[in-house]
């Protein structure tokens, strides 16, 4: 059960072998939680008014301005709610498209029965559940890559994604997001013997390597146009999932990583070999993303997440993050949410 899960710590990750294992896991598995007894659903407390209909217009967005393209709390069900409900028997359950090889995001803990769905997005997923089917654990979690996120909630394969997914203009013109949940910013991955120190020049010469479909990679394409980039930086290295960036780097097939600063650091848990070089040099938001019609879904996980930061967020914080990021969890707390207004 959820409640019962044990948290054992791993170590000695720092392996070509085990990333191996995990990322051939990722391809291989997707989780289906026990579905159990429905309880009564706490009535719902709903936030300032909004319209019916789609959320979010991209035009005039600024990446400043992403996190708020978001509409506002409201415990009221509506017509994806009601389709989730509507669910029976085994299938009663939300659908969440997740990581499962990102340490202590989303990963699949190899000291547990069944290697049990770990980490503080999956933390929320359980939030998210309990607060629509009154049961944390009725989940189905699927496995997507980077790249398919988008493509996922767009087919309609999952109700959500819950992925360390970075709230950004580009991607609010094809799917909603809820408020920010977290707060990072990319940041730059080599080992420790690397004569790169950051987002530099001395990336110059060097095979960096990203996530196809990330935001990493969308900054590094348009950096290397504008002329802020080395031009001579080889950014053609791309794989469906983060961490097999980290393979490449083990194997000596790429000379540098850039991703979000959360992830890294959890890249550089599992590998002593390896640091973060530099400061973060974007500030980038984690947020929920869902189709783009899914008011009363969006409407409801912000509900969720106004609930969960004043109590939950910081204890999942403390038990996946605080390691690797700090105890000090200011600097990854997502700002006051603020949503759209409508007349």
């Amino acid at each position: 059960m959820y409640a019962k899960r044990v948290r054992a710590s791993l170590r000695g990750w720092g392996g070509v072998g085990a990333m191996a294992v995990l990322c051939a896991l990722a391809l291989a598995f997707v989780l289906l939680l026990p579905c159990t007894q429905r309880t009564p659903q706490p009535p719902g407390r709903g936030g300032q008014a909004v319209a019916d209909g789609v959320q979010a217009r991209a035009d005039g967005c600024t990446a400043a301005e992403a996190q708020n393209q978001t509409l506002s709390p409201s415990g009221s069900d509506g017509p994806a709610i009601d389709a989730i409900k509507s669910r029976t028997g085994a299938k009663r359950k939300l659908i969440v498209g997740v990581d499962q090889n990102s340490y202590r995001w989303g990963y699949r803990n190899p000291n547990t029965e069944g290697a049990e769905l770990e980490g503080f997005d999956i933390d929320l997923v359980h939030r998210i559940a309990q607060d629509i089917l009154g049961d944390p654990d009725a989940v189905q979690f699927k496995a997507i890559p980077t790249s398919q996120r988008i493509s996922a909630i767009q087919d309609g394969r999952v109700d959500m994604v819950v992925r360390t997914m970075t709230i950004s203009c580009e991607r609010l013109a094809q799917v909603a997001f809820s408020a920010p949940y977290f707060k990072t910013g990319q940041q730059v991955l080599a080992p420790k013997s690397s004569s790169i120190t950051g987002y530099n020049s001395t990336l110059a010469h060097k095979r960096v390597c990203t996530a196809a479909g990330s935001t990493a990679y969308t900054k590094l394409d348009a950096d290397k146009k504008a002329g802020t980039l080395p031009a001579s930086t080889d950014i053609s290295t791309t794989v469906p999932n983060q961490l097999d960036c980290l393979v490449r780097l083990q194997l000596g097939e790429a000379d540098a990583v850039v991703t979000d600063g959360a992830l890294a650091a959890s890249q550089a848990a599992q590998d002593p070999t390896v640091e973060l070089k530099g400061s973060a040099f974007t500030t980038e938001y984690y947020g929920v993303a869902m189709k783009k019609d899914a008011s009363d879904l969006v409407r409801r996980v912000n509900r969720v997440l106004v609930d969960y930061r004043a109590n939950g967020w910081q204890a999942s914080y403390d038990t996946w993050l605080s390691a690797t990021l700090g105890k000090d969890s200011g600097p990854s707390k997502p700002p006051a949410p603020q949503y759209l207004r409508t007349s």
